[in-house]
């Protein structure tokens, strides 16, 4: 990141940079456990390399300035008086944060703030969980409030889905704000509990296939699925003591299925108990070293998602299939909310040039667009640099 040239930029807009501090909050991909954090269950994402930063500095009034390198809307707002404005555009993230902040007591005051990020935007890798912890960790070291980590991820949660409206699980601004470098996150999502567990990838990368198509179907779909998870679990219920589908193991689902009596009900349910438990496998299947299963977790992942979470859709399934052709590639799927976005494939360092060459070729030919390819490098959670 060329940090002189965005300090150029803080200048040109808030006058001098000498006194300015730069702040940064990744972006994140999830290897596999997906649509199961709103459904009690387990996720297992590592944070990028990449994401979104701050170049910022404290002011003494009450005013917040935002600005970013990355869309047109600019914004000053006073903290005493501040609300939702749909022309506000991606400035709305940063509101909600602040609101979270005013309303749990916290004492803050005005900045000026200039973003910029490098994650694609539209592509699923959190880019506007990125922003909301990069202003929480902003704001929180600015004016000394001495936020507990987790407690500052929840609060961004509660900003997306109240103030933003974004029916969203906790899975991405956990692994923004939590993630370590070369690590990725087994996190319970009903008991919000984490542990790492090493990124030990032999001579194989985390390629990412961004299919340059916007998640248009995404947000309606999403909350369609979370409204067939909860049909699912008030079926279940007749017989079983459940709050979530992640609480069943697969033999305990099989033995009661007959309760759902809509066959997309049951679908979609009987993708999130088995995915829950692939998550668990894979997780042990990377500690073992044992990447080949990983893979084939990977794969199995994708094609639950695709024929009973129906959440894949063309562009998706074209770069999951191309991957699964290629020579060196141990494993491929859809990451995200689905509907276009990224796949994330674990491939042989040897063969990334090939990956890339088959898979791009591949896709353009079934789709018509052009993919973008990113070799993924683990990073860190958020955090003043």
């Amino acid at each position: 990141m060329d940090f002189v040239y965005l300090k150029k930029d803080f200048a040109r807009l808030y006058g001098n940079s000498e006194d300015s501090r730069i702040f940064f909050a990744p972006g994140r991909i999830n290897l596999i456990g997906e649509h199961t954090d709103y459904n009690g269950g387990f996720v297992f994402p590592c944070a990028l390399s990449f994401g979104t930063y701050a170049i910022c500095r404290a002011r003494k009034d009450s005013f917040v300035n935002l600005a970013s390198a990355n869309f047109p809307e600019k914004v000053s707002l006073d903290l005493a008086d501040f609300s939702y404005q749909m022309a506000d555009g991606w400035t709305n993230y940063a509101k909600g944060v602040l609101h979270e902040l005013i309303s749990n007591g916290y004492r803050i005051g005005g900045a000026d703030i200039y973003v910029h990020g490098d994650i694609p935007n539209g592509a699923g890798l959190s880019s506007s969980a990125s922003l909301e912890l990069l202003i929480g960790v902003v704001f929180d070291t600015l004016f000394g409030c001495g936020i507990d980590r987790v407690r500052l991820v929840k609060m961004c949660q509660k900003a997306e889905n109240q103030f933003m409206g974004i029916n969203c699980g906790i899975m991405d601004q956990y692994a923004v704000g939590m993630g370590m470098e070369d690590m990725a996150l087994l996190l319970d999502c009903n008991k919000v509990q984490h542990k790492y567990v090493p990124l030990k990838l032999g001579n194989n990368k985390i390629l990412i296939a961004n299919t340059n198509k916007r998640r248009g179907l995404a947000d309606s779909a999403y909350n369609t699925r979370r409204a067939e998870c909860e049909a699912a679990v008030a079926a279940l219920r007749q017989r079983l003591d459940i709050n979530y589908l992640c609480e069943l193991d697969p033999d305990t689902f099989e033995r009661n299925k007959d309760l759902i009596n809509d066959p997309t009900v049951a679908k979609r349910a009987e993708h999130i108990v088995y995915e829950n438990t692939r998550a668990l496998e894979a997780v042990s299947a990377l500690e073992a070293g044992d990447l080949l299963k990983f893979g084939q977790l990977m794969n199995a992942s994708h094609i639950s998602l695709r024929d009973l979470y129906d959440v894949t859709g063309a562009e998706l399934d074209a770069l999951a299939e191309a991957a699964w052709n290629v020579d060196g590639t141990l494993g491929s799927r859809m990451t995200g909310a689905g509907f276009g976005g990224c796949t994330v494939s674990l491939v042989n360092e040897n063969k990334v040039d090939e990956f890339t060459q088959k898979v791009g070729a591949a896709y353009r030919e079934q789709t018509g667009l052009t993919a973008d390819f990113y070799v993924a490098d683990v990073g860190g959670g958020a955090t003043e640099l």
